[in-house]
């Protein structure tokens, strides 16, 4: 099954990064968030990708190009310019790097992906959101109803600490990372071909006319999801989801340590 990821975007708020980068590549511990993003996808056995690109997409296409080169011994022959990994990467990705234009919206860079998704059902996220989700839970999801698309419902994070209060005495204060009230569009979404047809062109917004005509019709289904999420957005973000990679207490990191080849790969720019 393909895995489209939308990567295209400015990422204006998360300045100075994006000045040189795309937002998914903008580092969480060693990796992108991108590589994240990719392998909690591949750890549920989703492996193939199709990237949509826009700004600054070449750094995108050299960290994919490099990441087996540069992160193990070679072997390389002068005379040909041939070079030889001495070991493959850990890796099962295959991935598609598509080019969807600058400045096309949401709709649009999804619709360019259409040649590339098949005919066939197919899971849809952005290049700057985590999760711990279950996405074969997920998918199951989406199976059982038979609607076009299944859109990931969580709660956003909380920006204030909580408190509960009895009068005037607080019985409870707690820092929660998401808040207990009100759902939003988390994305992790799987969708059937048929939704392309519910995006007219470049300029279409995915979160305007095709989700609310999908629901117009009756065929746009939330999975309710309570567990960790977590978008970056800003510099804040960021900070946050840092700090959980670097404490080793990262939600997200559903998968296991393998004994791997590949080191993290230097960033371009």
């Amino acid at each position: 099954m393909k895995v489209g990821i939308l990567a295209g975007g400015l990422g204006t708020r998360l300045a100075p990064e994006t000045e040189t980068k795309p937002k998914p590549m903008v580092q969480v511990g060693e990796h992108p968030i991108l590589w994240h993003i990719m392998k909690l996808y591949s750890h549920y056995g989703f492996n193939d990708f199709s990237i949509a690109l826009g700004y600054k997409g070449e750094v995108i296409k050299k960290y994919m190009i490099d990441y087996c080169s540069l992160s193990s011994s070679l072997t390389v022959n002068f005379k040909n310019g041939d070079f030889k990994p001495h070991a493959a990467s850990d890796l099962s990705w295959q991935v598609d790097l598509i080019e969807t234009g600058l400045s096309t919206n949401t709709g649009g860079r999804i619709k360019r992906l259409a040649p590339y998704m098949g005919n066939e059902t197919f899971m849809l996220t952005w290049g700057d959101g985590i999760s711990d989700i279950n996405l074969q839970d997920l998918l199951d999801f989406h199976r059982s109803h038979g609607k076009l698309a299944t859109l990931t419902a969580v709660h956003p994070p909380a920006r204030f600490g909580h408190l509960d209060l009895d009068g005037d005495r607080i019985v409870e204060f707690s820092e929660k990372v998401q808040t207990r009230e009100g759902w939003i569009n988390g994305a992790f979404f799987v969708l059937e071909p048929e939704i392309f047809d519910y995006i007219e062109g470049d300029d279409t917004q995915w979160e305007k006319s095709p989700l609310e005509n999908l629901a117009k019709d009756g065929q746009l289904m939330a999975y309710r999801y309570g567990g960790f999420w977590q978008c970056m957005d800003t510099v804040r973000d960021k900070k946050r989801l840092e700090e959980l990679w670097d404490s080793g207490q990262a939600p997200w990191k559903v998968w296991n340590d393998q004994p791997a080849v590949a080191q993290p790969l230097p960033m371009a720019g």
